[in-house]
């Protein structure tokens, strides 16, 4: 990759500037609760947020004006207004709550803004955007559950039941919504069309508490005269295997579904079809689906078009209704999860034992798409796997008992074409078993994931680190399906909260996952103990008794805090309040009087660096308990700054306090006189200096120690809870040069070893490939695991150099300092803020450095150049006066407002 056009040389700099014209400002990006134009949100008043579209500098709004109605021909007009906000004096243009009348299940608001600049300047009134309303109460479902009347084995994947109702409209159609969720998994189709683009409907959530469903606007696929609704079930997380264990029925033994679809005539009359015992059941093609094991589809036994009016129904038996409660019904939260992309292989194997293998070059997740021909009864099987072994053969090992297999039998009527339903796997390698009377026609990987926009890009002059990069893109976007898993291909896929506590900061430079994790942490409250423990996994499908491991069930207020700093969403904090307050209350009583969390069972420092034989003590072994007392006076820190910042000012005080003890508990038993930790290792030094818990007196004393340890092993030794830390703290305490040396090291143990060894994600293990091309225990080494991918949030901010301000969060104002390797000769950095793009592209070549900054409109920065002299810095593109320079000890600092700004000086 060539290193981007900054703006030429420093003698342009210096002697030629240029100027940009602005042009008059709009307003657009408008969103509703993080969405545009959502259809089916159950939120009281939802919050409405919007960008400013202009190349001008120091461009900041002063008010905005917000007009809504019910149509949007009242827009248009000015009149019959819902709501009009008037004109606000406010600088806010995210998450501005809605303020109107309440608002009604159904209804379509149509809203839009304009807004003032400080200079005086009114804009011309935005574009028109909407939301629309769910069904906001129990009572507005007519439709009841149902379920097949058959008999079941409940210990095994039975067929998937496909549900059938035949409906006559007589009017002409002026709108028409689904409303629909299953117990399961569901597909539905109107009139042969499948509804919607998304997958694995209703999402996976705590069930029992909180039941998902989905609206979606189905105007065009209905039509007066005959119709006809279908809907296919699948086990899913509700009923499939999964959890340890091999179990079944986490939630229940019995698929049901809750369908209610309404349509609005042109004369204002309404026609509701609702799911009852009037509908008919049977089984079909899919003999089986498991989100673990796969699926089995017999062609032979497709039931046509089954889900049109047309259909000449046969064996269908009458549905039955089901006892299932309404009252935990909420609409979707979270993005769908959906087809993102397609893959087509890069080779075709024959490996060392004869089997035909297809790599396609990314390890991802998804499931396989087929084309197909051959006879009646002819099976084609597909397996699999996310490596090969040393000698190149098919390894499927590491997936323990989750099969990952996919059978597919022909109806041999030419060309076939086949995906998979309510099942998928994580792979980059597809083995084919098929006779001799098949041909495969075609074979493609399809990716699925839950759809967040991308918010960050990060490229630079290292191969190995751009690839790096994609790793962990990669190890997001097959992770994040619907909830965080801690992998996608082996018979686990949980929502470890571990992993996600340490993977969120990465996770929101990359994507917008504000509302992914919103939908996961109200799962998590739901299914915290009563007493304040969090589960391991969220949604808990393990046993009670796993609960409350330190920095694990800390994600509760790391996440949130996390979620909030990159967004400013005080309405996440003040939603999950209670949650945090109950574990933090948790483990303060376990603590006791002396203040001291010295009890429990906890993971520690999970998969740290570890010497087989260790014989003198070189695996990086750090006291669980010091582990369990530093989060614990971190995450009274953070509650102590959440209490302040939703204005519960006597907790605040009270969290303060407890901090301040847990802080001197931390340092009487684990920080010697001298300031030496009693466990001294990487982990220890890393997470006591990124949670400040030495004394001032000791914090220098300290740095020496972790920087002689890291000298002494000659790497790192950190596991998951220290590694996301690591970099930071060296580099916020004066070694940097340290942090980029652990960066670019190449051989095991780093981050960039997986990538010399082939890898395409982030590996659970540093060594899940040892170094002589043998693997890692099979019991545990996932090669899409995205825990060790924390790195990403160092890249950002320090490398990329586009740092978040705690003091004013969601990018309202952001620091540009990118510190400088050697080892690299340009990066470019870039994310999407809910303001706008924010862009640091620097570069070094001849003895000049280079810096491009982009800062959106009402927004403020702060540049630091670094090993700069201000009276030789050259700025071009700004107006005269929009920059100015001050003279620090290791920087140059530039305080601007929006608008594109380039520096260079010789470096």
């Amino acid at each position: 990759m060539n290193r981007p056009s900054l703006f030429g040389t420093l003698l342009g700099l210096l002697l030629f500037p240029s100027f940009s014209f602005a042009s008059s400002p709009v307003l657009g990006a408008l969103t509703c609760e993080y969405m545009r134009n959502p259809i089916g949100i159950a939120v009281a008043q939802p919050r409405l947020s919007w960008q400013w579209h202009s190349n001008a500098y120091n461009l900041h709004q002063s008010a905005y004006q917000i007009r809504v109605a019910t149509d949007s021909s009242s827009l248009k007009r000015g009149d019959r207004l819902l709501w009009n906000s008037g004109k606000k004096q406010t600088d806010q243009s995210v998450l501005v709550p809605y303020e109107g009348p309440i608002l009604q299940s159904r209804k379509r608001y149509f809203w839009q803004v304009r807004g003032w600049t400080r200079d005086g300047e009114v804009t011309a009134w935005s574009k028109v955007g909407y939301w629309e309303m769910g069904l906001l109460d129990t009572t507005d479902w007519q439709a009841q559950w149902i379920t097949t009347n058959w008999e079941e084995d409940d210990k095994s994947s039975p067929p998937a039941p496909f549900f059938w109702k035949p409906f006559t409209l007589k009017k002409n159609i002026a709108s028409a919504r689904l409303y629909i969720t299953a117990l399961g998994l569901y597909e539905a189709k109107i009139n042969g069309q499948k509804v919607g683009d998304q997958e694995f409907t209703p999402g996976w959530t705590s069930y029992h508490h909180r039941m998902q469903y989905q609206v979606y606007d189905v105007t065009t696929m209905v039509q007066k005269g005959k119709n006809a609704i279908g809907v296919c079930l699948g086990d899913g997380w509700y009923r499939g295997y999964f959890g340890f264990r091999n179990r079944r029925n986490n939630y229940g033994k019995q698929l049901a579904t809750l369908v209610q679809l309404e349509i609005t005539y042109t004369n204002g009359k309404k026609k509701i079809i609702t799911s009852d015992d009037n509908w008919h059941a049977r089984k079909g093609p899919i003999l089986s689906s498991d989100i673990y094991h796969g699926e089995t589809y017999d062609a032979r036994k497709e039931l046509g078009e089954w889900s049109t009016a047309a259909y000449e129904m046969e064996d269908w038996k009458k549905a039955s209704l089901f006892a299932y409660p309404k009252s935990t019904l909420i609409a979707s939260h979270g993005p769908p999860v959906k087809r993102t992309a397609v893959i087509r292989p890069i080779q075709k194997l024959t490996t060392p034992k004869g089997e035909t293998v297809y790599d396609l070059g990314q390890n991802m997740v998804g499931r396989v798409r087929v084309e197909v021909e051959g006879n009646p009864g002819d099976t084609v099987i597909l397996y699999h796997a996310e490596v090969l072994d040393k000698a190149g053969n098919f390894y499927t090992n590491n997936l323990r008992s989750a099969r990952q297999k996919v059978t597919y039998i022909l109806k041999g009527d030419g060309v076939e074409h086949y995906e998979p339903h309510f099942t998928f796997q994580g792979f980059r390698y597809v083995k084919v078993v098929l006779p001799e009377t098949t041909s495969l026609k075609s074979l493609s990987g399809i990716v699925i994931h839950s759809d967040m926009p991308e918010t960050g890009t990060f490229s630079c002059s290292d191969t190995l680190v751009n690839q790096l990069q994609q790793n962990i893109v990669w190890g997001l976007k097959g992770n994040f399906l619907d909830v965080p898993t801690d992998c996608p291909q082996r018979d686990e896929r949980l929502g470890w909260t571990g992993d996600a506590q340490v993977f969120s900061r990465t996770a929101a430079f990359n994507r917008q996952v504000v509302p992914f994790f919103a939908k996961w942490l109200q799962d998590l409250a739901a299914d915290q103990q009563p007493d304040g423990r969090v589960p391991h996994v969220i949604p808990q499908v393990l046993a009670k008794r796993h609960a409350a491991a330190a920095g694990w069930a800390d994600a509760a207020v790391i996440i949130p805090w996390n979620l909030y700093q990159t967004s400013g969403d005080k309405r996440l904090l003040e939603r999950q309040y209670p949650s945090m307050k109950k574990w933090v209350d948790y483990v303060a009583t376990e603590a006791g009087e002396d203040y001291l969390w010295d009890t429990g069972t906890h993971f520690g420092d999970w998969l740290f660096y570890s010497v087989n034989d260790d014989r003198d003590g070189k695996s990086a072994i750090t006291d669980k308990h010091l582990i369990a007392q530093a989060f614990f006076a971190h995450s009274a820190d953070l509650l102590h700054q959440i209490a302040n910042v939703i204005g519960k000012k006597a907790d605040a005080a009270q969290y303060e306090t407890l901090h301040k003890f847990a802080k001197t508990a931390f340092q009487q038993e684990y920080i010697t006189g001298t300031g030496r930790l009693v466990s001294s290792t990487q982990t220890a030094y890393v997470l006591a200096l990124a949670f400040g818990l030495f004394p001032d007196s000791l914090q220098s004393q300290a740095v020496s120690r972790l920087v002689e340890n890291i000298k002494t092993y000659g790497h790192l030794t950190t596991g998951f809870l220290g590694t996301p830390h690591l970099c930071r703290v060296l580099s916020e305490n004066g070694h940097v040069d340290l942090a980029y040396q652990l960066f670019f090291r190449k051989k095991y143990p780093s981050w960039l070893y997986p990538v010399t060894q082939g890898a395409t994600t982030i590996w659970e293990r540093w060594d899940g490939i040892r170094p002589d091309g043998t693997f890692q225990a099979a019991s545990m080494n996932s090669f899409n695991h995205y825990a060790y991918g924390a790195i990403g949030d160092w890249m950002y901010q320090t490398i990329g150099g586009i740092r978040l301000d705690e003091a004013k969060p969601g990018y309202k104002h952001v620091v540009i300092a990118p510190q400088l390797t050697d080892s690299l000769e340009w990066v470019s950095c870039a994310h999407q803020s809910m303001y706008g793009m924010i862009k640091a592209d620097w570069a070094k070549q001849t003895g000049i450095f280079e810096l491009e900054v982009s800062i959106p409109p009402n927004t403020t920065a702060e540049i630091r150049l670094p090993n700069a002299n201000a009276a030789e810095v050259g700025i071009l593109g700004s107006k005269r006066g929009t920059v100015s320079l001050s003279q620090g000890a290791d920087f140059v600092t530039a305080k601007v407002g929006s608008g594109r700004y380039r520096f260079g000086y010789k470096y």
